[in-house]
């Protein structure tokens, strides 16, 4: 009897995606080695401990402990570089280290991007020291100042004029040192860019991208923050212009040298064609994959971990029916102590899911300078405007109560 196939699984502590990884898994038959950098609730499966802040410490104990394997597939964005380094010294397909470090940092994207011709934002990036005004005057306004190394909209703010730059960028500093990172990190204004936002999600096969899910972003706010709210899929754009955004990630994917494994690509489709806003060589964020059904009844993790063993990839069609997903921003700070109206939101027809991801009693903070969502709620209905307003109105029932 042939064995089934192991994958090496990198599971952050801190992800949404460690369950519907190992669910997609189990229900592939596949043999689940994991490591993580902290304790996880696996029902007793044993765990690989290692630090993504070191890499070849990590990948060394891997090696040591996880047998052959025959893919490695990072569940979040802190595995990433972990999972490039020990997939290349197993001599399995992965994307390069150097093409993992270039696609998780915003200002190398935007430097390699124009290098190749990707449209984009106009640009400039902010050394420790230099003058924030300039670079603002210089890029013009609106503009957006951002951290390079945060994501999910954590640390990006809209600027009209240069005082206001000067303030973003003084309180993206602040977001930054509380976030651990480096006192000497960059920021980068970009011009603001006017138009739909979209996003998708897809796999790279040896360089050729396949596209799994688009989803539009109605209500998409234009600062000075930019929590994302409301997705849904398919999109309602025109095909024609929906055919450029792609062509135009896929040329942003390979400017940055990735070849294979999942992708998530941002874009703002402007009067003279899409430009990219972001690319991350992982699939979506939080639990928004729940919202996803493909042909088969297959999920998205369950398509990235099929692409990673090199098997066709099953949802070049899209999801099954028209769906979305709704992400509860934190509206202020303070202590969270109740979501009220849940069940009357789950209530409204084509409502499929609802769940709080954040326990009563914690301290919450709303973007820019938090890093998470209150939840999400997941909808399917005949047509992406039923989508909408099912998950519209169930966030209408909802009573957010922060002390």
């Amino acid at each position: 009897m042939t064995p089934p196939p192991r994958v090496l699984l990198l599971v952050p502590a801190r992800t949404y995606r460690a369950a519907d990884f190992i669910l997609a898994a189990e229900r592939m038959h596949l043999d689940l080695v994991v490591a993580s950098d902290g304790a996880l609730p696996l029902g007793g499966r044993p765990v690989i401990p290692v630090s993504p802040a070191d890499p070849g410490a990590s990948a060394r104990r891997i090696l040591a402990r996880a047998g052959p394997v025959d893919a490695v597939v990072a569940a979040d964005t802190p595995m990433l570089v972990l999972a490039a380094t020990v997939a290349a010294r197993m001599g399995l397909p992965h994307n390069t280290v150097d093409a993992v470090r270039a696609a998780t940092d915003k200002a190398a994207q935007r430097q390699r991007w124009a290098a190749a011709g990707v449209p984009q934002p106009s640009f400039r990036l902010v050394l420790a020291g230099d003058s924030v005004r300039q670079a603002a005057e210089a890029v013009g306004f609106p503009c957006v100042v951002k951290a390079v190394s945060l994501s999910a909209s954590q640390g990006v703010l809209r600027a009209d004029d240069p005082a206001a730059a000067v303030q973003a960028a003084d309180r993206i500093r602040q977001v930054l040192d509380e976030a651990e990172r480096p006192a000497q990190e960059p920021l980068l204004i970009e011009g603001y860019l006017p138009g739909p936002e979209l996003s998708f999600d897809g796999v790279l096969t040896a360089g050729d991208l396949t596209v799994t899910a688009v989803f539009d972003k109605p209500g998409m706010p234009d600062g000075p923050t930019f929590e994302e709210t409301l997705l849904v899929s398919p999109s309602r754009l025109a095909a024609r212009t929906l055919a450029a955004a792609v062509r135009t990630a896929a040329d942003a994917a390979r400017s940055l040298g990735l070849s294979t494994g999942p992708v998530h690509a941002e874009l703002r489709v402007r009067d003279r064609g899409p430009a990219m806003l972001e690319l991350a060589p992982r699939s979506i964020g939080g639990l928004c994959s729940r919202a996803l059904s493909f042909p088969g009844g297959a999920s998205l993790e369950e398509i990235v971990l099929a692409n990673a063993l090199g098997r066709p990839v099953p949802a070049a069609t899209g999801p099954v029916r028209p769906c979305g997903v709704f992400m509860l921003p934190v509206p202020r700070p303070g202590i969270l102590r109740a979501v009220e109206g849940r069940a009357a939101a789950q209530a409204v027809p084509g409502v499929t899911g609802l769940t709080i991801t954040i326990p009563p009693g914690q301290r919450v903070r709303p973007l820019p300078d938090g890093d998470r969502y209150l939840g999400f709620v997941f909808a399917e209905a005949d047509t992406p405007a039923d989508v909408e307003h099912a998950l519209t109105t169930a966030v209408g029932q909802l009573r957010v109560l922060i002390q």
